[in-house]
């Protein structure tokens, strides 16, 4: 009954599309066509270096993924026994337009040739939609710096063929977004009747998902940083195929049009930014999978997509998302008040909902824990639950019910936001299954040198447990009772007294990057009848002197 109860709140929230796509997808498959390609449309500009990914090819044949390395030669292009995310990467090709691309052109021409010879339509991971369209962009982005030989535009056409009937309606949310433009790549790339169908599919679908994708705040609907800033890149990207190829008036305005967009979410993805250039850890997310802060800014400015910069100090509320930023003085807050995500597309969510992350300078204090891997094993399930995060956890239960590998059922609801110049507080219903339908509270106060937070869970006979994970290579120091210092080396950054409740250290786990967790510490602080409050107060060696 359990397990139907999970699933009934799972998918009632499905859209019909969704459910009918699904049907389709498992039932229908497009035919194979195999025609030559159609003509190359003449470039009217020249491409724009797009942001680049570090280098994947460290060897002939040898590949580092999610910062897994393996020889292509002993494990093939869809080795069973590799996690599926490291297979989709191996087939997207993004060593095509890597750092220092231009040194491993020959060995590109293997690859593509390889490739081609060794995954026929439509075996394999490599011909599922997702790592098609992302395959077929990178091609295209090689194809402006690289004359293509005749075979690889061939495959190209046979690949563009099968994604056009292959379209992600089942999934939506981003899949959609790259499927549309990687039709959008082709229908410019080529030209003719049928490359101007795939542009015409394409841009529908890309008009009406950015209405639904991109909220007014300018994030992503999914509020991850990481899916972020793949989602401005992808923009982006538009902005500058549409440039080389087009110059018709209509793709003038839409490109003006995607250009004021492009404006909101740069301004959202700098607020979910931490001072030291590394995204937030809200949701699915880690460093080195999407562009970095600086490749898009850079990127951005040379599109005419420019926002202006973030005030000093201020307490910045992204009122659809449901994110803020707090910064006074050193102090940067990054505080999720946000909902996990579209209701009928939460895959991407963590129970995470009030946690908060802290940089004094650009020195990170407090990281939520990351995300290592997708799948459906022990790890993913930690590190989407709430114990991984700074923000409170009831009866040793998740604030929202997050399962497989990709699911949701149960979602935790915030409401009563509420600011009073540096006081921010807002409450959550994700406990309410409980005995007693508690509401978590969290309220948190930045003074000048001081940061206050303070947790209240309304059934107070509760067990219930307060999180603040330290970025590695920090640890606590026992001040006194119920006071610690957080150190690096014999440095101290700052004191943390537990005013309300009992604290204790214990030992967690920081996975900043695909592949990576790395040991940290954490405190925790157990509530007394309902309620805690910690007092954080950092020294004058908490950041460097020139960041004051």
């Amino acid at each position: 009954m359990t397990r139907i109860g999970t699933l009934w709140r799972t998918a009632r929230h499905l859209r019909a599309t969704q459910i009918i796509g699904r049907v389709k997808f498992r039932l229908w498959r497009p035919g194979i066509d195999s025609a030559p390609a159609p003509g190359l449309r003449r470039c009217k500009a020249a491409w724009t270096k797009s942001p680049e990914r570090a280098a994947s090819v460290t060897a002939p044949w040898v590949l580092k993924l999610l910062n897994d390395e393996r020889d292509l030669n002993a494990v093939g292009w869809d080795d069973p026994s590799l996690a599926k995310l490291w297979r989709y990467n191996l087939h997207y090709f993004d060593d095509l337009n890597a750092a220092q691309n231009e040194c491993r052109t020959p060995f590109h021409h293997q690859l593509i040739q390889r490739w081609i010879a060794e995954n026929p339509p439509v075996a394999g991971s490599g011909w599922e939609p997702y790592p098609t369209s992302l395959r077929i962009v990178n091609w295209i982005k090689w194809f402006l710096r690289e004359t293509p030989r005749e075979e690889y535009l061939n495959s190209l056409a046979v690949q563009v063929r099968w994604l056009e009937g292959r379209l992600e309606f089942h999934l939506l949310g981003n899949h959609l977004f790259a499927n549309a433009k990687a039709l959008m790549f082709a229908g410019l790339f080529f030209e003719g009747k049928e490359s101007q169908r795939w542009l015409d599919r394409g841009t529908q679908i890309v008009e009406h998902e950015l209405q639904e994708q991109i909220l007014p705040d300018g994030g992503q609907f999914e509020r991850t940083p990481m899916y972020q800033a793949l989602a401005l890149e992808d923009l982006l990207d538009l902005v500058n195929v549409c440039e080389v190829f087009v110059a018709s008036p209509k793709y003038q305005a839409l490109c003006a049009d995607w250009r004021r967009v492009g404006r909101r979410m740069l301004r959202w993805l700098r607020c979910m930014t931490h001072p030291d250039g590394a995204y937030s850890h809200f949701n699915d997310c880690a460093q080195g999978l999407a562009p970095t802060m600086h490749e898009l800014e850079r990127y951005a400015h040379e599109l005419g997509v420019t926002s202006p910069p973030l005030e000093r100090e201020a307490v910045t509320r992204l009122q659809e998302s449901g994110y803020v930023r707090m910064s006074r003085g050193a102090c940067t807050i990054l505080f999720d008040a946000a909902e996990v995500g579209p209701d009928y597309l939460p895959g991407h969510a963590h129970a995470d909902t009030l946690s908060l992350e802290l940089s004094l300078g650009k020195r990170r204090i407090l990281v939520n824990g990351g995300t290592s891997c997708y799948g459906l094993g022990e790890q993913r399930m930690f590190e989407r639950g709430t114990p991984a995060h700074n923000t409170v956890t009831v009866d040793s239960r998740n604030s929202s019910e997050v399962w497989s590998g990709f699911r949701v059922g149960r979602r935790a609801r915030p409401f009563g936001y509420m600011q009073a110049g540096w006081r921010v507080c807002c409450s959550h219903d994700g406990y309410r299954f409980l005995a007693g339908r508690p509401d978590h509270q969290r309220c948190i106060e930045l003074l000048d040198r001081e940061l206050l937070v303070a947790d209240r869970i309304s059934a107070a006979e509760l067990s219930a447990i307060a999180r603040y994970n330290l970025m590695p290579g920090l640890r606590w120091r026992l001040l006194g009772s119920e006071a610690w210092e957080i150190v690096d080396a014999d440095l101290v950054i700052a004191t943390v007294a537990v005013e309300r409740g009992r604290g204790s250290i214990r030992p967690a786990a920081y996975s900043p990057e695909f592949g990576v967790v790395q040991a940290t510490e954490c405190l925790e602080v157990e509530l007394i009848d309902g309620e805690c409050a910690t007092r954080w107060i950092w020294t004058n060696d908490a950041y460097p002197v020139s960041d004051r």
